[in-house]
């Protein structure tokens, strides 16, 4: 199967090449393979968790097509240098922004730089429907009439198919619904910022590594995610305490059972990733969350370090 994408050499299948990060929920690299193409992994800078471009740049060959980065947890990557990077070699540039509506980079909002990016509205994320839901976004009049075809069945006209296509509309209901949601984006996104600095700070003192937002960026804390050698101990020790946390993400893409089938790099050759997938712990972080729950999560947090110290 080939998959082209809009005008240009963008014509991608067996043996083509996409970079993504290694570190990332399965979704980003799914779509490599659901277009054709084979996933490259590269490794995250452990600060922001996103792909570093200097990894980036080494891993391009001459079947190279796309590089797909991941805002993961709210915080940008560094577009500037990848977006240099893809003009360099010729590459398109995808941004999974499913974490990140609201964030920017330079004053930029992400998925604004690359060629496309995709939004989630699960239930779940910053801006959330009451199920699923997403969108493709595209200054690019080709691709976006490319995108409108693929999620109604490869049609513009009714009962007229051009391609393969898929059932993948937003019905009127979630749109409905997050047209009003749209409105209170700024203001949550200001909410969760207060919050995770009132974290940092809090947190400050303990044996953590604290999320960390590097300018430019402007991180909007989908997650508010800290790193401990002794995450799992950490975990059951806050769960007794009555808190909750989840483990975005317990094992690299190229760890999963689908990718390792394919050849994917070796824990050696993703050590961040690695490290990231044995460290990684959320604590809550949502925009109704006050600053009272966090000082008690906080709290709980200190006794669960102390515990296991």
């Amino acid at each position: 199967m080939r998959s082209t994408w809009g005008s240009g050499p963008w014509t991608w299948g067996p043996g083509d090449e996409v970079i993504t990060p290694a570190f990332s929920f399965v979704a980003s690299a799914s779509a490599v393979l659901h277009a054709g193409a084979r996933p490259v992994f590269v490794d995250i800078d452990l600060d922001t968790f996103t792909l570093d471009p200097a990894q980036v740049e080494r891993a391009i060959t001459r079947c190279t097509k796309a590089i797909l980065p991941v805002h993961l947890y709210g915080h940008p990557c560094e577009m500037g240098p990848l977006m240099t990077i893809a003009r360099r070699h010729g590459l398109a540039v995808i941004e999974d922004a499913a974490q990140a509506i609201g964030a920017s980079y330079a004053g930029r909002p992400v998925g604004s730089f690359g060629d496309l990016a995709c939004l989630s509205f699960y239930p779940t994320k910053n801006l959330g429907a009451c199920g699923d839901g997403g969108m493709v976004v595209t200054d690019r009049e080709e691709l976006a009439e490319r995108v409108r075809r693929l999620r109604n069945h490869g049609s513009r006209a009714k009962y007229q198919h051009s391609e393969l296509g898929y059932s993948s509309r937003l019905d009127e209901l979630q749109a409905a619904l997050l047209r009003v949601k749209l409105r209170h984006l700024p203001a949550w996104t200001a909410a969760r910022r207060r919050l995770a600095a009132r974290y940092s700070a809090l947190l400050a003192a303990l044996p953590l590594t604290l999320p960390h937002e590097r300018p430019p960026a402007m991180h909007v804390y989908h997650h508010y995610t800290v790193l401990s050698p002794w995450r799992d101990d950490l975990a059951k020790a806050l769960v007794d305490l009555g808190v909750g946390t989840a483990l975005h993400y317990p094992l690299p893409i190229p760890g999963q059972p689908l990718f390792r089938n394919l050849g994917g790099p070796a824990q050696a050759e993703c050590p961040r990733a690695w490290q990231a997938s044995r460290e990684v712990l959320s604590l809550p972080c949502f925009a109704e969350l006050t600053v009272a729950e966090v000082e008690t999560v906080v709290r709980a947090v200190s006794q669960a370090v102390n515990r296991i110290g």
